[in-house]
């Protein structure tokens, strides 16, 4: 016949949690803290490995949000330097326009100076 636990389930807060795990890190022995703290070294162990995945986590979700971040800046430069492009394009041919125009004007400038 199995073993029946009278005992009732504790439940412990999330700062408490918390705090157990920084006290982990920096004690000797994770079985005596167990014991100072009324748990079993086995929860205190399972706490640290959760709050340990929920950092790696974070930290992984931060990355790609960055990652995401720098792409839409990515993105956003490849379409200004497009413009710019252009730009240069149209000016270029432009200027090939002013120069063979001028060539076969003999050179004169289309404007004139201001003031005379």
């Amino acid at each position: 016949m199995p073993r029946v636990s009278k005992r009732r389930r504790r439940i412990h807060s999330a700062s408490f949690k918390e705090a157990a795990v920084a006290r982990m890190k920096g004690c000797d022995s994770v079985v005596g803290l167990a014991q100072e703290l009324g748990v079993n070294w086995r929860l205190l162990c399972h706490w640290k490995d959760r709050a340990e995945s929920k950092a790696r986590a974070a930290e992984q979700s931060a990355a790609e949000l960055r990652v995401a971040l720098l792409e839409a800046e990515v993105t956003r430069l490849k379409s200004a330097l497009a413009d710019k492009v252009l730009e240069a394009d149209f000016f270029e041919g432009a200027l090939q326009k002013v120069e063979a125009h001028r060539q076969r004007t003999g050179g004169v400038a289309s404007t004139t100076r201001s003031g005379k």
